[in-house]
């Protein structure tokens, strides 16, 4: 695969819904008229991640506007608002508490950890379901909450796949740079979990402030670990920043992202810096179709021009899959609560190659992990 471009913020204006929100019907209960589902999306559409929200939006909108083009769930359509949080927690907070109070049916695809964990808590207190956050964070997942259901890997499964590799080919001084917030954080834990079962810890750990790329002195810290390997817990403009930072420093070792990186974001900043960059995937490879879901997602993308398929993009396709799935399941008459039951019944199902298994107390729905290496040429590996 060649090297795509992104879709920037100007250029999808167009294709995305207005930001305001239109009031609900007046006898709208719950989200609920006789012909719309609407739902609520607070995520960042400006700033750092800015493509990490955009993309899973646009992904996501890919398959409820071809669901809605066949007449939607039940005569009803899927209607996704959104609103900017620019990754930052207390705007999320206020995008929340609009949402909740314009009564959507359910909070879905809330982007990043610092976000979701003080949006959970809102959502949970309303009893509004919290669907497909865009983040791995332990602490979105345990203690079990009904409200919060997520359809990817946690950064627990994620950061022991990391590791595993690392260390099957002899590699034991991995160091940790993470954004200094609850994501960062919940990733420095993982990987620390992970070589803890070795006896082993970092051997080194450097940090970045979220929303910056200030990275000066976390190259100092970590260089003076002497590692032969790095995880990344951060986003992608500031990973960027300190892979570039790292090789001037004459670090030549690999250096792994989780997922929420955004792959694609990450490729487009480096170039051809992206040699020895690797990440780990928590969706089906979206380039080419290897299984039925990204053979269906890849031709919604081509049906739609200006668009390119990234990990972001079919995260946010098979998070409207799921939901849709379990509104199909629920009825017409479906309530909130209807929902989360029919979500809680949809045990080993299979979306093409993407399988998802939800239970009465399991609302984590895939364990799916494979890495991918980043090339100098813009190309994705598997």
């Amino acid at each position: 695969m060649r090297r795509r471009q992104l879709l920037t913020a100007t250029g999808s204006a167009a294709v995305l819904p207005a930001l305001s929100l239109l009031p609900l019907r007046a006898d709208a209960q719950a989200g609920l008229t006789d012909s719309a589902i609407v739902l609520g999306q607070s995520a960042p559409f400006s700033g750092a991640a800015e493509q990490l929200g955009l993309q899973f939006h646009l992904g996501a909108q890919l398959f409820f506007e071809q669901l809605n083009a066949k007449g939607g769930v039940h005569g009803r359509r899927i209607e996704l608002k959104r609103l900017d949080d620019g990754y930052e927690p207390d705007r999320c907070v206020a995008n929340t508490k609009q949402f909740i109070g314009e009564g959507v049916f359910a909070l879905f695809g809330y982007i990043g950890t610092p976000t979701s964990v003080v949006a959970l808590p809102l959502a949970t207190e309303a009893k509004v379901p919290f669907f497909a956050p865009f983040t791995g964070a332990e602490a979105l997942r345990a203690p079990f909450n009904r409200y919060a259901i997520h359809v990817r890997a946690s950064y627990f499964d994620e950061t022991a796949a990391i590791v595993r590799q690392l260390t099957q080919v002899g590699i034991k001084r991995i160091s940790v740079f993470y954004q200094n917030d609850a994501y960062g954080k919940a990733g420095l834990e993982g990987v620390s979990r992970a070589l803890k079962a070795l006896n082993m810890e970092p051997a080194s750990t450097g940090t970045v402030e979220r929303n910056t790329v200030d990275v000066a002195e976390s190259i100092k810290s970590i260089m003076a670990g002497r590692p032969e390997a790095i995880v990344q817990i951060s986003a992608y403009k500031s990973c960027a920043a300190f892979i570039r930072e790292a090789r001037k420093a004459g670090f030549a070792g690999n250096l792994y992202n989780v997922s929420f990186v955004g792959t694609q974001a990450l490729l487009d900043e480096l170039g051809k810096d992206a040699r020895g960059v690797a990440v780990s995937q928590v969706m089906p490879f979206p380039y080419s179709p290897v299984s039925s879901i990204s053979g269906e997602y890849l031709a919604a993308v081509r049906a739609k021009q200006g668009r390119a398929p990234n990990y972001s993009g079919i995260e946010g396709y098979v998070a409207a899959k799921v939901f849709t799935e379990a509104l199909n399941r629920a009825g017409r008459g479906v309530n909130r609560e209807g929902f989360i039951t029919a979500i809680q019944g949809m045990r080993g199902l299979d979306l093409g190659g993407f399988p998802v298994d939800f239970g009465p107390n399991k609302h984590t729905g895939s364990k799916f992990v494979e890495l991918t290496l980043l090339t100098e040429d813009g190309r994705i590996r598997r």
